[in-house]
């Protein structure tokens, strides 16, 4: 885990997750698993991946394939959609408006952490692709967390990184694992339906607002749950 706390931190916070919600991978994400699966030989739909990106690998795994399977092959699956997903590097992208949201969230006093599961490699690529790390406080691996999404322990991570309580942040996040990984640890989470997932599924997982965008939420920063909080710290 790597962590500069600056101004913000100990005080409030915003956590972001990062593939899907930062960075436009989820598809990539989807195209690699499938891949890492058909080497194994198995055939797997692109939808049903889909739909779990946002957990960690081990759950994938235990969710898409058959239950009496060899499971000393995943580990070689899990290290085949690492180097899958590794081939997309260059083509990454930050979803837009990303490295502008957190840089309003920073200039309006939160401590901002990046609440990731991805591999340490694969985290260093998406922050260069981002291009903020004059915004970030801290940010979290795989390496962090027993548990993965939907468990909250990448969360829990993020809040000691930067030494904030749970009741002093908000959490934005793409996918139903993220909301319901917020919501184990009661924080407000927001949920961006650029990873795929539609409005109406991120509100049944509790999410409090939805957004499609990095972009749309940073229009609406300060009526949002980020702003209010940015308010409320002000007013402390």
């Amino acid at each position: 885990m790597t962590s500069a706390p600056r101004r913000g931190a100990g005080k409030a916070a915003v956590l972001f997750d990062v593939d899907g919600t930062l960075v436009d991978s989820s598809y990539l994400h989807t195209l690699a698993w499938w891949q890492a699966f058909r080497q194994a030989g198995y055939e797997v739909p692109m939808a049903d991946i889909h739909r779990l990106i946002g957990m960690g690998g081990d759950r994938i795994l235990s969710k898409l394939l058959p239950a009496e399977r060899d499971t000393t092959e995943d580990s070689t699956i899990m290290s085949s959609h690492a180097a899958v997903f590794s081939t997309f590097w260059p083509a990454l992208r930050p979803l837009e408006g990303a490295r502008e949201l957190l840089a309003a969230c920073h200039d309006g006093g939160l401590a901002v952490a990046l609440a990731s599961s991805a591999r340490e490699r694969d985290l260093e690529v998406l922050r260069t692709t981002i291009g903020a790390d004059a915004f970030i406080d801290a940010a979290t691996s795989s390496a962090d967390a027993k548990e993965s999404k939907p468990a909250p322990d990448i969360l829990v991570a993020a809040l000691r990184a930067v030494d904030v309580l749970a009741s002093d942040a908000v959490y934005v996040g793409d996918a139903v694992w993220d909301i319901y990984a917020a919501r184990e640890l009661g924080i407000p989470a927001i949920g961006l339906t650029c990873g795929g997932t539609g409005e109406a599924e991120l509100r049944d997982a509790g999410a409090v607002e939805v957004y499609s965008s990095p972009r749309a939420l940073l229009e609406n920063l300060a009526g949002s749950a980020i702003g209010q909080l940015a308010a409320r710290t002000r007013r402390s």
